[in-house]
């Protein structure tokens, strides 16, 4: 379920029906929710629009029909369960065939057509005591120092002992870790400010991870001229220390 979910508890929901009256009807029952409070956050026809929604905003749950032209409810749902936060699942069906089915699915629910409101209400209170429990479980488990990145529609978490260096890049910032880069949109400032005890500043452009300084060498480069650069674990490339850096490097990789 998405961290991003709205303090005041209001559970945001996905409606996927390829018919548009179900899903006019489910905005209405939804809009007559009373317990858990629910905000509305968009609706799809098909399994495309549905990645699309879910990819571009927090959902909390998605309703989801099971028989849709192109890709089916079920197939829908696997998808969505590989997202970085996946949705809980509620199915909305006229067929009661296909409950097992949705249950193997880890489903909260399978409500079928016509659906009640205390009906539909059941089923949210269920995501809603599912979500209670999972922040219980959280706030007792150690909290892992990790980097929110998000891009191109996905939401990562990166832990900070994996990521070697950040480097200025134009007007963004790439995140490299040993297996692969990201782009984040912050300054470099303020990831100096924020992570200074893990992070060095070794040139305008670029902080390494402390941890993973390997060696300084005399490096030449096309623009700059002749100078230093330091070597780090995980990666091939060299990073440039400014001349201003130079002494606090050397200090660093002497240790």
């Amino acid at each position: 379920m998405s961290e991003d979910r709205d303090t005041r508890g209001v559970l945001t929901v996905l409606v996927v029906d390829d018919e548009s009256l179900a899903r006019s009807r489910m905005r209405t029952l939804l809009a007559d929710c009373t317990v858990p409070a629910v905000r509305w956050v968009g609706e799809a026809a098909n399994a495309v629009q549905a990645m699309s929604v879910a990819q571009h905003q927090p959902v909390d749950v998605a309703l989801i029909d099971i028989h849709m032209p192109g890709a089916d409810g079920l197939t829908l749902a696997r998808a969505l369960q590989d997202m970085a936060h996946p949705p809980a699942l509620i199915f909305v069906t006229a067929h009661a065939e296909h409950a097992v089915a949705a249950f193997e699915l880890e489903a909260v629910d399978y409500l079928t057509k016509p659906v009640r409101l205390e009906r539909l209400q059941q089923a949210l209170q269920k995501v809603e005591r599912l979500t209670h429990i999972r922040r219980g479980l959280e706030a007792n488990l150690p909290q892992e120092n990790v980097l929110i990145i998000q891009e191109r529609g996905r939401t990562e978490r990166v832990p900070l002992a994996q990521i070697v260096y950040f480097k200025a890049e134009l007007k963004y910032v790439t995140v490299r870790t040993a297996s692969r880069s990201y782009i984040l949109d912050i300054s470099l400032g303020e990831l100096e400010e924020k992570y200074r005890a893990d992070f060095f500043r070794i040139h305008r452009n670029a902080l390494i991870a402390r941890r993973a300084v390997r060696a300084l060498e005399k490096h030449f480069d096309a623009e700059e001229g002749e100078g230093w650069a330091v070597r780090l674990d995980g990666v091939d490339e060299l990073l440039l220390v400014s001349r201003r850096q130079l002494g606090a490097v050397r200090d660093l990789v002497s240790r």
